[in-house]
C-alpha cells in the first residue's frame, strides 16, 4: 500500500473542493465533498500506478502563512 499527500482548496466560484499530489503529473480531481474528492482521487491515483511506476519528486513538508502589510 503506498501513500499520497494531497493538496486540497476549495474554489469560491464553483464551491467544488479541488485535490492534487504535489509532484505527481496527472495526480489531480476535484469533487462536491471532501469525501468525494478523496475517491475521485484515489481512482486516478490507481489509474495513473496501471500504467508505471510514478517518480514523484516532492515531499510534503508543511504549510506556512506569509503576513504582507
Amino acid at each position: 500500500m503506498k501513500t499520497f499527500t494531497a493538496v486540497v482548496e476549495k474554489d469560491r466560484d464553483t464551491g467544488l473542493y479541488v485535490g492534487y499530489v504535489p509532484g505527481f503529473p496527472g495526480a489531480h480531481s476535484q469533487g462536491e465533498t471532501l469525501d468525494e474528492l478523496r475517491r475521485n482521487l484515489q481512482e486516478v491515483i490507481e489509474m495513473l500506478l496501471e500504467d508505471e511506476e510514478p517518480v514523484v519528486d516532492t515531499e510534503f513538508v508543511g504549510i506556512q502563512q506569509i503576513h504582507v502589510a
